[in-house]
């Protein structure tokens, strides 16, 4: 057994106190390391570097040690149980790291648990501790962690079967809102932190019906006592992270929906996509997992091509899973669908690199994005659930109806995700041939490992949905639905920069310069601050205007700081490129293109 003890010892200075407790050190010396990285989010992110202060003992007597890099330290030899204290710096919101302060503490295991090298399979004991002070005297507790003692959402002893399941379960403490659903038997809870006004009903209520869905396309929940969302509701925030038992998120409190409101707002459809994404995970990546990352090694990088698949089918069913359960309707989620079109769509990346490429350079590129991002990469996120859409109504098409994607899935859960078996990186293209039957060596080649774009459009009419790419019609134009066929949008394109920009207080920076763009091809370039064209100043709410204003095929002065210089820019804006999709549900499709689009979104068998 190891030991751990854990203490918000001063909130006010954000500090956890750890204190490790090793019955049998190694009699040579004993290592210690923390995590570089956390499953889930591909980068190395040095969580060593917010321990404070380190020092151990044993029998009372202080034990010298080393620090052999970055994250590990090694002790001297003793005879006695070896105890390490040490102290965490916890400034960290995000659902990735630690955060303590005086209205809540959150920590994930990789940012303050020591592994004890050699002694990774021990069974953990972890005593968490209350803040000392009458002010958080009625602060609860939240983990998927199993009890070993305390009382549910109190602080006390919790256990885990070894380092890697002590480091799976997320903590949040302090005055939290909590609901409970159940699906298949299995108690769900949601816990969220921070000011909210949301309708933890109608939250429950929906998230019941997602997760219902996904069990229904594995045919079973994996074996556990209960599941746990972890939402922290900020006023500006977005995103998620998987674990075994749980999944922590972030949100903007206004996404939440509000009580005596019942449409679906677009925020609030993007938190229940969030939702969907990290339980889908519950199988696809926590239990389906690729061998490399299942033996990875957390001191440093993980090299896999296959996030396209875990990360890219993950996004494609977790918006499919909300019009299945009735969450939303088709064409919202034909408005979704559109929008992932468009931000593939948007980056020359996509024609430069592919996504088994994008996969396996996550910790350099995808993780670690700059101002060229756009040109250079494509996500694995984003065109992985185009391929994954590709590929479902392929295998739809090829089998008359009777296969379709989730019978690979099914298929992965009962060969490898229930018996934990790692995937070896071919193994996934081998399943996908198997079970459908199909020879899908060229479609490989060209979706996953080459450059092209997609034919999504032949694949959608035979839905009877249409497809169109056109120029967008301003910053915010991210595409989407369109409602009828016949309403096309037949204007000019406007004319562009080929850039994108922020605002900094009244300035407005340039963040990125498309390729090809005018832009570009005049040096503009990221992290100038525009001032004028043709000698009036830009904001954001004339900039376009401004530009539209130049004759197709004439220069416009452009000024702007680079630096502390004035750069002065003669630039012919180009028209906007086609690369904003619009999807929308046809008229007159005969039934056999409704069948098939019914079996597709309401998950049902129907030949076609």
């Amino acid at each position: 057994m190891v030991d751990y003890s854990i203490t918000p010892l001063s909130p006010e200075a954000h500090l956890f106190q750890v204190d490790l407790s090793i019955q049998s050190p190694d009699p040579e010396g004993q290592r210690v390391s923390l995590p570089a990285w956390i499953p889930g989010s591909y980068m190395i992110r040095d969580f060593a570097r917010n321990i404070v202060t380190l020092t151990a003992e044993s029998n009372g007597k202080r034990v010298n040690g080393e620090k052999l890099d970055k994250q590990t330290w090694r002790f001297d030899k003793c005879g006695g149980p070896l105890r390490v204290s040490y102290q965490v710096y916890a400034w960290d919101l995000s659902v990735r790291g630690a955060h303590l302060d005086t209205t809540h503490g959150f920590f994930n295991g990789t940012s303050v648990f020591l592994k004890v090298h050699g002694q990774e399979d021990k069974a953990c004991l972890v005593d968490i501790h209350r803040p000392a002070g009458e002010t958080y005297d009625d602060w609860r507790l939240a983990t998927s962690m199993t009890s070993c003692g305390a009382q549910h959402h109190d602080f006390g002893l919790y256990g885990a079967r070894n380092y890697q399941d002590l480091i799976d379960h997320p903590v949040e403490m302090g005055n939290f809102t909590h609901a409970t659903f159940d699906v298949s038997g299995v108690p769900h809870e949601v816990v969220v932190t921070g000011k909210h006004y949301s309708d933890m009903g109608r939250i429950c209520a929906d998230l019941e019906k997602i997760c219902a869905q996904h069990i229904q396309l594995f045919g079973e929940l994996p074996e556990m006592e209960r599941y746990l969302f972890l939402v922290m509701a900020v006023g500006d925030g977005y995103g998620g992270l998987e674990h075994r038992n749980s999944t922590s998120l972030i949100c903007k409190r206004d996404d939440l929906p509000q009580r005596r409101v019942s449409e679906m707002s677009d925020g609030y459809r993007q938190f229940l996509g969030l939702c969907s994404h990290e339980y889908f995970h519950l199988w696809n990546v926590k239990r389906i997992r690729p061998l490399k990352l299942m033996q990875a090694d957390l001191d440093r990088e993980a090299y896999t091509s296959l996030l396209w698949f875990f990360e890219g089918v993950t996004s494609y069913y977790d918006d499919l899973a909300l019009v299945r359960s009735g969450c939303i309707e088709q064409s919202s989620y034909l408005e979704l669908l559109a929008k992932t079109v468009t931000r593939v769509y948007r980056g020359d990346g996509r024609l430069k690199q592919s996504v088994a490429e994008s996969s396996f350079d996550a910790w350099t590129k995808f993780y670690k994005q700059d101002e060229n991002a756009p040109n250079a990469i494509v996500s694995y996120y984003t065109k992985g659930a185009l391929i994954a859409l590709l590929l479902d109504q392929i295998i739809r098409r090829e089998s008359k109806g009777s296969q379709s994607l989730d019978d690979v899935m099914r298929a992965l859960w009962d060969q490898y995700g229930r018996r934990d078996v790692g995937l070896r990186e071919s193994e996934i293209e081998q399943v996908i041939e198997t079970v459908s039957g199909i020879n899908l060596k060229d479609f490989f080649d060209t979706a996953v490992r080459g450059c092209e774009d997609l034919d999504l459009a032949p694949a959608l009419e035979q839905l009877g949905i249409g497809f169109r790419l056109r120029p967008n019609r301003g910053a915010s134009d991210q595409g989407g639905l369109r409602a009828l066929e016949k309403d096309k949008d037949e204007h000019s394109p406007r004319l562009v920069l080929g850039v994108a920009t922020r605002t900094d207080g009244k300035d407005v920076v340039v963040t990125n310069v498309f390729d090809h763009g005018a832009a570009q091809l005049v040096g503009i370039a990221a992290g100038d601050v525009l001032i004028a064209i043709d000698g009036l100043r830009v904001t954001e709410a004339n900039m376009d205007n401004l530009i539209a204003r130049a004759i197709n095929g004439a220069p416009i002065e452009v000024l702007a700081f680079r630096r502390d210089e004035m750069m002065r820019f003669s630039v012919t804006p180009l028209p906007a490129v086609a690369n904003t999709c619009e999807l929308w549900l046809k008229e007159g499709v005969d039934e056999q293109a409704l069948c098939r689009r019914r079996a597709w979104l309401s998950n049902s068998q129907e030949a076609v």
